[in-house]
C-alpha cells in the first residue's frame, strides 16, 4: 500500500468512527444490530461469526455455517483491542502498520491475546463514549470492517439507537 493510500485508509477508517456514534445503546438495539449483521451475511452467502457486546456482557453472538471456533478465538482477541485503545481493531492496526509496527509489548499487549485485524468496532454512545463493540469474523480483515460500518450505517439510518 501506497503512502498516500495508507493515509487515505487512516482518514476514512477516523471518519467512520467520528461519524457512526449512537444516541443510546439498549440490549434491542443489539439485537437489531447482531440480526441484521446475520441477515446481510446470509444474503452474501458470508460464513462469519457475529459478535454485540457491552464490556463483560455478550448481548448477541452467532456463528453461521462454514464458521469454526477459531473465529470465536479471533472475535475475542478483536475486542480486546478495541476495550483497550476505544478504536476499531481496523484504525489500530493500519496506525501500526503505517509506522512500520505491528502490536505487541510495546503496546503492553500479548499478540496471543489481541488482534489489531478488521472487524470489531466500538460501539460509541455520543456524551459517554465506548460502551461495546460490534464485531465480525471470517473474512479478509478489510471486509469484516465495511460489513460491520454496513450494519451501523443501517442502524443509524433505521433510527434505532439514536
Amino acid at each position: 500500500m501506497s503512502d498516500e493510500s495508507a493515509v487515505d485508509l487512516l482518514a476514512t477508517l477516523e471518519e467512520q468512527e467520528r461519524r457512526l456514534q449512537l444516541d443510546s445503546f439498549e440490549p434491542d438495539d443489539a439485537w437489531y444490530l447482531g440480526t441484521l449483521l446475520v441477515e446481510l451475511a446470509r444474503e452474501r452467502d458470508l460464513a462469519v461469526t457475529v459478535d454485540v457486546r457491552r464490556p463483560g456482557q455478550v448481548l448477541f453472538h452467532v456463528a453461521l455455517a462454514g464458521t469454526t471456533p477459531d473465529n470465536d478465538v479471533w472475535v475475542e482477541r478483536k475486542v480486546r483491542v478495541v476495550e483497550r485503545f476505544h478504536a476499531s481493531s481496523y484504525l489500530v492496526g493500519r496506525r501500526l502498520a503505517a509506522k512500520g509496527r505491528t502490536l505487541g509489548p510495546d503496546q503492553g499487549v500479548d499478540p496471543a491475546l489481541y488482534a489489531a485485524h478488521g472487524g470489531s468496532f466500538p460501539v460509541r454512545v455520543r456524551g459517554a463514549g465506548v460502551v461495546g463493540s460490534v464485531t465480525v469474523s471470517g473474512l479478509p480483515q478489510a471486509d469484516d470492517h465495511a460489513l460491520v460500518v454496513e450494519a451501523l450505517e443501517r442502524l443509524l439510518a433505521a433510527g434505532s439507537a439514536s
